[in-house]
């Protein structure tokens, strides 16, 4: 099978704190971390970066993990080349339509300067700028691997 995208890997990992309290379990200290594996790290980290405005964390090692953040949003950008064969997520192993069934929703301060930047980039937008029935302005694009992106106002 030939892989010019990344396989959809919304691994999620979850950091949680949990302790008995009159039966009742306390959660404390949650985060959450979205992980995309690709095979091609530069264009995928530069579309999140470039195009999008995240940041990199820590330091940049070629074809290697690469975490990226805005705000409290952070993405794990994996190669798909370095997935164990047995990994849920390896075409081997699961085929899976890249982006299949996740919309990833990136709520921003605001929609109109996001749309702008992406605009001004020249990156195609798949649905452009609008109100939505349910009150939200928002925008679709597709990230170079084909994960299917939302980027929308903060609900108020």
């Amino acid at each position: 099978m030939r892989l010019n995208t990344i396989v959809l890997a919304t691994l999620l990992f979850l950091s949680l704190s949990c302790r008995e309290r009159e039966g009742k379990p306390l959660q404390e200290g949650m985060t959450l971390r979205l992980e995309l594996f690709t095979s091609d790290m530069k264009k995928s980290v530069g579309f999140y970066t470039e195009i999008l405005g995240f940041e990199m964390e820590g330091e940049q090692i070629n074809n290697a993990y690469q975490p990226v953040k805005r705000g409290h949003v952070v993405l794990g950008i994996g190669p798909l080349n370095k997935l164990s064969k047995d990994h849920h997520f390896n075409p081997g192993v699961q085929p899976v339509q890249n982006g299949y069934g996740v919309e990833i929703v990136l709520e921003v301060d605001s929609v109109a300067a996001v749309y702008e930047k992406v605009n001004s980039s020249g990156y195609p937008i798949h649905d452009p700028l609008k109100i939505q029935p349910w009150g939200l302005t928002d925008f679709r694009l597709v990230d170079p691997n084909g994960y299917y992106l939302r980027i929308t106002s903060r609900p108020e």
